[in-house]
């Protein structure tokens, strides 16, 4: 059984950062792609950010140049730097497998992400 666990999350003013981390068990992690989601109230989930097993990444244009995605295989862990936080980014953010039609069924609880001034 595949368990995901997201933190990270929080209040931030825009402009501001955080950094948000998934640790996966039950799986060998290393060998997917993995990706951050999130989904805003009254919206559908949306893949935010991908890296690959071999660490290539890849964002939806609306978090370019702002979203940063890493990988740690050892720690089985996946993070998303966030920075200059626009309140369109507030959501709940969760990992999975990427694309979302490789995801593993069981998603964890998610990140509340809320940007606000």
């Amino acid at each position: 059984q595949v368990q995901l666990v997201e933190s990270g999350g929080g209040l931030v003013r825009p402009g501001g950062s955080l950094r948000l981390s998934c640790a996966a068990s039950g799986t060998i992690f290393s060998i997917y792609a993995m990706g951050w989601y999130r989904q805003a109230p009254g919206k559908q989930r949306e893949l935010v950010a991908t890296i690959t097993r071999g660490g290539s990444t890849s964002y939806v244009d609306s978090v370019k140049g702002r979203f940063t995605i890493s990988r740690d295989n050892a720690k089985a862990t996946v993070d998303l730097q966030m920075n200059n936080l626009k309140s369109e980014d507030t959501a709940v953010y969760y990992c999975n497998r990427s694309p979302v039609t490789n995801a593993w069924g069981s998603w964890g609880q998610g990140t509340q992400v809320t940007v606000s001034s």
